[in-house]
C-alpha cells in the first residue's frame, strides 16, 4: 500500500525514490552501499518493525550520518506500545505524526516533531468509468477488527462504525462490504452481516473502482484527533464519502460540500435516504471533493516534509531541489536485473529451496547474507546471479 503514496510523491519532485522492501541485514547493507541515500524515511508498523531490524537501522544508519526520519502512521493508538520505543532504538533525527496533538508530546521528550496527515495520489486513487460488478447503493471498504474489540471494546472505531452501519442491518438496508472479517462483526455492530453482502478482500490497486462505482461510500474514522488514510483516497478516487463527524474532518473539509458527515444513526438514515433521492447533488459533491482533496496530494505531503527538514536543518536546500523528471523503483526489480530470484510462499524451507534449484543452503545464506536459516515468507531469496 505505501509503495503507491509518499514516494511517488518525491518522484512527483523529481527525486529518485528507492523502496526497500523487505528487509534483511545484508539487504540494508546493500541498499546504502548500492542507492547511497540523501534521506531514509521509515514508516507504519509493520512485520518490517520488528526490534531485531530496528537494531539493524541504527546500526548501519546512524554511522552513515544520512538523516532519517519517522513517519508515525499509528498515532495515538499506538505511541506507547510502538512508536516511542521505535524512536527509543532507532533514533530517527526527526519524527513526523498524524496526530497533531503528539507533536507537543514528543517535542516535550526533546524529539523533534511536526504534523503530518495522510494523503492520496491520483496514480492510485483516480475516478474511472463505472464498473458493474462494483456497482451498489451503500458500499464500506475497511476491515472489521473483531480481536481489536476484544482489546479495546471502547475503542472510537466500534462507536463509528455503530454510527455509520448498525442503522442499515437493523432496517435490512443492504450495504456491500469488501475486507476482511466482517463475517465475525455481528456482535458488535448489532446484527450479522447476510453472506452475500460480504466480498472480501480487495487490492489496494482496485479500490478506485468501488470508490467511483458506489452511489456512497460509508468510511469509518478511527480517532477524533486524525483522519484515516482512506479518507482521503475516496475523495480523489471521486467517491461520495459519508464519514463520522469530528473536529479533523471539518478541520481538512466542508461537509455537506466536500463530502458528508454524521454523529448519530438517525442522521445517518436520513442523510442517506435523502441523497440517493438526489443523483445531481451527488454528483456536486463528488466534484467538489475531487477539488477540496488536490492539497492534500502526496506531492504536496512530500514538499511539505522537505520544506520542514531543511527549515530545521537536517536536509539542505541543495539536496532538497532537484531538476528533472524523478522516479520510484522497488529493490527488488533492480535485484531481478542481476539475479535470478524466489519469492518464498508459505511453506517453504531454506533446505527445500536449495534442493528445488540445486543449489547448496551455505551458498544460499553466502548470497544472501543470511546468518541463520530462518526465512520469512513473501520475501525473495537470490538463487544465482544471472549470465
Amino acid at each position: 500500500m505505501w509503495i503507491h503514496g509518499l514516494p511517488n510523491g518525491f518522484s512527483d519532485l523529481g527525486h529518485e525514490v528507492l523502496v526497500s522492501g523487505p528487509l534483511t541485514e545484508g539487504r540494508i547493507k546493500e541498499i546504502l552501499s548500492f542507492f547511497q541515500p540523501e534521506l531514509i524515511i521509515t514508516m507504519g508498523h509493520t512485520k518490517e518493525h520488528t526490534k531485531e531490524k530496528q537494531d539493524w537501522l541504527r546500526k548501519y544508519i546512524q554511522p552513515l550520518q544520512i538523516p532519517h526520519i519517522y513517519w508515525a502512521t499509528e498515532d495515538p493508538g499506538y505511541t506507547f506500545t510502538f512508536t516511542l520505543p521505535y524512536i527509543e532504538t532507532v533514533r530517527p533525527d526527526f519524527v513526523f505524526t498524524i496526530c497533531q496533538s503528539r507533536v507537543p508530546f514528543y517535542k516535550e521528550r526533546g524529539i523533534k516533531a511536526a504534523h503530518l496527515d495522510f494523503g492520496y495520489h491520483s496514480s492510485i486513487n483516480f475516478p474511472t468509468i463505472n464498473h458493474s460488478f462494483y456497482e451498489a447503493a451503500l458500499a464500506v471498504i475497511a476491515n472489521g477488527y473483531p480481536m481489536l474489540y476484544e482489546k479495546k471494546p471502547d475503542h472510537f472505531r466500534f462507536g463509528a462504525l455503530n454510527t455509520l452501519i448498525s442503522p442499515f442491518l437493523v432496517n435490512d438496508m443492504r450495504i456491500d462490504f469488501w475486507g476482511r472479517y466482517w463475517e465475525d462483526m455481528g456482535h458488535i455492530i448489532g446484527k450479522n452481516i447476510p453472506d452475500e453482502w460480504i466480498h472480501g478482500y480487495v487490492s489496494y490497486e482496485e479500490a478506485n473502482k468501488i470508490y467511483s462505482s458506489a452511489k456512497i461510500i460509508l468510511g469509518v474514522q478511527n480517532h477524533t484527533t486524525q483522519v484515516t488514510q482512506r479518507t482521503f483516497e475516496v475523495l480523489g478516487a471521486g467517491g461520495l464519502l459519508l464519514t463520522n463527524d469530528t473536529p479533523e474532518v471539518r478541520r481538512l473539509f466542508n461537509p455537506g460540500h466536500d463530502l458528508l458527515v454524521t454523529s448519530s444513526p438517525k442522521e445517518t438514515i436520513i442523510l442517506v435516504q435523502e441523497y440517493l433521492k438526489n443523483p445531481k447533488e451527488l454528483a456536486k459533491i463528488r466534484e467538489n471533493g475531487i477539488k477540496s482533496v488536490s492539497k492534500y496530494s502526496y506531492t504536496e505531503r512530500a514538499r511539505y516534509m522537505i520544506d520542514t527538514l531543511v527549515n530545521e536543518s537536517i536536509l539542505s536546500s541543495e539536496k532538497a531541489n532537484r531538476d528533472g523528471k524523478g522516479k520510484t523503483t522497488l529493490f527488488i526489480d533492480l535485484l531481478k536485473e542481476s539475479f535470478d530470484l524466489h519469492k518464498i510462499e508459505p511453506g517453504d524451507t531454506l533446505w527445500a529451496i536449495s534442493r528445488n534449484y540445486n543449489v547448496s543452503i551455505d551458498y544460499l545464506k553466502r548470497l544472501n547474507e543470511l546468518t541463520t536459516d530462518l526465512i520469512e515468507e513473501d520475501d525473495y531469496l537470490k538463487i544465482r546471479e544471472k549470465d
